[in-house]
């Protein structure tokens, strides 16, 4: 009997053995892929789905196979704008989509999405694929990233400063209204600008309006806008800021300012986003997110009745509360030498650091203007300084006039003041000491043997 191993295969068996085998091989790749993929059928109808899409999704393949892909995603564009659908009408392919799905346990992650088509071996459309990939971490590092920039501007080591800066991210998430207060010239108008810039509206419009610079007719035209013929000189409708802020930030920048009787209407916004045209008997409606900023003292106001109490527990949903520059003299030093690096850059003039008496200079001087008056100074001084330091003589005069009668006894203590508290902050470092102080590390070492100052 002939030995059944030593039969020659038939074409017909090989062919199926090699079929066989590239099915295998087909499957062993398809879960091998780091990203999901997953193949419909005309319908959207799933058809495969690899083992990352298991791991992404939550769904298992046998939960998938047979369902709708809408079904399964659940993303926020799965009936307005499917990139699958898009695939399938227009046979054109969808490249690196960024849309969110919903995972089997209910939790968002973000994906990036591309698209094809499946033809069959005739060229017939029979469907499509997808890949996807999950772009969490990405997602994270580049929100990391942003936060990190957005909160460049804000230069303090003030422990207060610190607590309200930590809040910013949480804050501008949330979407809420926030009421900043504090003098003139401390960053209210800044913070406002990192909480828009921190928040899911920061590719939306961001518009300033100072409420103390016109006047209450002009400013309710400028807020709501006018239908045209509203006047005598409306000869076309304008939109206004409210309606030009759609899905943005509109801050409302010396809100007590406002008028009473406009302060109502703004109330209406809040309350439910509508607002009325000058001249319009329609209702519009707006999703602005509003922040109020203002350096009045509002409970003031409000026993005063140039306030209404209601408008404001409607802006006073998150207070922040910045303290003025004389609170936070530690701040000084840093945010001078910001200052100074800002204006290097915008007029080339290498001017490297400023004298320790210069510094001490502005310590002492009250700054009433804050860190815009800090920020002034330091400018003016940079006008006027010729060579690579600045020195007192280069201050403003009044800065100069306020301090012009102090010994060489005060000056020598007001430095070891700064020296220590300098040499303090960065724990006895010298050279990060010497570098905020504008100095050598070698002057530093000789100015602390002269004053006393042990390390």
């Amino acid at each position: 009997m002939e030995n059944i191993a030593h039969i020659p295969c038939r074409p017909v068996e090989r062919l199926e053995r090699v079929s066989v085998m590239e099915a295998k091989l087909s499957r062993l790749i398809f879960n091998s892929i780091s990203d999901g993929v997953f193949t419909v059928d005309r319908n959207c109808v799933i058809t495969s789905f690899n083992q990352s899409a298991e791991r992404i999704t939550g769904f298992s393949r046998s939960e998938a196979i047979g369902k709708h892909c809408f079904d399964i995603f659940r993303t926020e564009i799965c009936h307005r704008q499917c990139a699958l659908k898009d695939t399938l009408k227009t046979h054109d392919p969808v490249r690196d989509a960024r849309v969110t799905i919903i995972t089997r346990d209910n939790r968002e992650v973000p994906i990036q999405v591309t698209t094809t088509m499946l033809k069959d071996d005739e060229g017939t459309l029979i469907g499509a694929v997808e890949f996807f990939r999950d772009i969490s971490e990405i997602e994270h590092l580049r929100k990391s990233l942003e936060q990190k920039r957005a909160l460049e501007d804000i230069v303090s080591v003030n422990r207060r400063m610190h607590e309200l800066i930590g809040l910013l991210p949480d804050v501008a998430e949330s979407e809420c209204n926030v009421l900043i207060q504090g003098p003139s010239g401390c960053g209210k108008e800044l913070f406002a600008q990192v909480i828009h810039n921190l928040s899911p509206r920061r590719y939306g419009p961001y518009i300033r309006i100072n409420c103390a610079a016109l006047p209450a007719t002009l400013l309710e035209s400028e807020l709501f806008g006018y239908e045209k013929g509203a006047f005598t000189d409306a000869k076309r409708d304008k939109p206004g800021q409210f309606a030009l802020a759609a899905g943005g930030t509109l801050l409302l920048d010396e809100v007590s300012e406002m008028d009473i009787a406009l302060q109502v209407k703004l109330l209406r916004v809040l309350n439910n986003g509508e607002y009325r045209p000058l001249g319009s008997t329609r209702t519009f409606h707006t999703d602005a997110r509003i922040i109020a900023a203002t350096n009045a003292d509002l409970e003031s106001a409000i026993e005063e009745g140039t306030f209404r109490r209601d408008l404001y527990y409607r802006i006073n949903v998150v207070n922040i509360v910045i303290p003025p520059l004389c609170e936070r003299p530690e701040d000084i030093p840093l945010l001078v030498n910001h200052f100074l690096a800002t204006c290097r850059t915008k007029s080339g003039k290498m001017i490297n650091q400023i004298t320790p008496e210069a510094l001490g200079l502005l310590r002492r001087s009250p700054l009433p203007g804050n860190v815009r008056e800090l920020e002034n100074a330091v400018e003016h001084a940079f006008v006027m300084c010729h060579g690579s330091e600045i020195t007192p003589e280069h201050l403003p005069p009044h800065i100069a006039v306020a301090n012009a009668t102090p010994g060489h006894e005060e000056r020598s203590l007001d430095e070891r003041e700064l020296i220590v508290e300098t040499l303090n902050r960065y724990r006895g470092n010298r050279s990060r000491a010497a570098a905020e102080l504008g100095m050598h590390r070698s002057t530093l070492w000789r100015k602390m043997k002269t004053l006393g100052i042990m390390s």
